[in-house]
């Protein structure tokens, strides 16, 4: 029995959508439902990790994210996209992401609808998960206090 390319994607990424979406991370889909975030964002603070097969998102990024939020201050809303996935979704995300090139994963913290703190791939892939989640932490205590 043949199995279409992408149904096998979906359940081999079905893991990796569920470290961040059983921390209560919402994901968003489609174009629409990043601009809605961003929009209900310019009344508060707002995490956005763009999701990733790779290597560094498992062992440090979705990890990193895990420990910094079980911080006391979070920011008030939390969104996530999956590069390669929704690819539609990724690209209206990295729209507002700028003037950082796309990168995944990264971690993006706005405040009142503005970027405020960005992590790239390459900040995230040579550091650890408790290293991600120090500076999230700092940055969550900076901006969504």
């Amino acid at each position: 029995m043949a199995m279409s390319f992408d149904s096998y994607m979906k359940d081999m990424v079905k893991p990796m959508r569920e470290d961040l979406t059983r921390l209560g991370i919402t994901e968003l889909l489609t174009p629409e439902q990043v601009e809605e975030a961003i929009e209900k964002s310019k009344d508060g603070t707002m995490l956005l990790v763009v999701n990733s097969v790779c290597g560094c998102a498992a062992g440090q990024c979705r990890p990193g994210v895990a420990k910094a939020l079980q911080n006391e201050t979070v920011p008030t809303y939390t969104y996530t996209v999956f590069a390669g996935q929704e690819k539609d979704a990724t690209a209206k995300a990295r729209e507002f992401l700028a003037p950082y090139p796309p990168s995944s994963p990264s971690i993006a913290l706005f405040k009142n609808g503005e970027l405020a703190h960005f992590i790239q791939r390459h900040q995230i892939e040579d550091r650890s998960a408790d290293m991600i989640a120090g500076d999230l932490i700092g940055a969550f205590e900076q901006y969504c206090k």
